[in-house]
C-alpha cells in the first residue's frame, strides 16, 4: 500500500492542495510505521509541497 500511495502522490505533485489532500488521505490507509516512511519520503522528494509540521 505504501508504494501505491507514493505512486499516487507523485502523480498529484503538480498541485500543492491536491498533493496535501492525497497525503492526508493516504495516512488513513497506512499503519504508523508506513506513515512515518511516507512522511519522510514526501519531505525528502517534495519539500516545497509538504509543510514540515504535517500531522500524522
Amino acid at each position: 500500500m505504501l508504494e501505491y500511495c507514493k505512486k499516487i502522490l507523485s502523480a498529484m505533485s503538480f498541485d500543492i492542495r491536491l498533493f496535501q489532500k492525497e497525503l492526508r488521505k493516504s495516512y488513513g490507509y497506512l499503519n504508523s510505521i508506513e506513515r512515518r516512511f511516507l512522511n519522510i519520503w514526501a519531505n525528502y522528494n517534495y519539500v516545497k509541497l509538504v509543510p514540515l509540521a504535517l500531522p500524522m
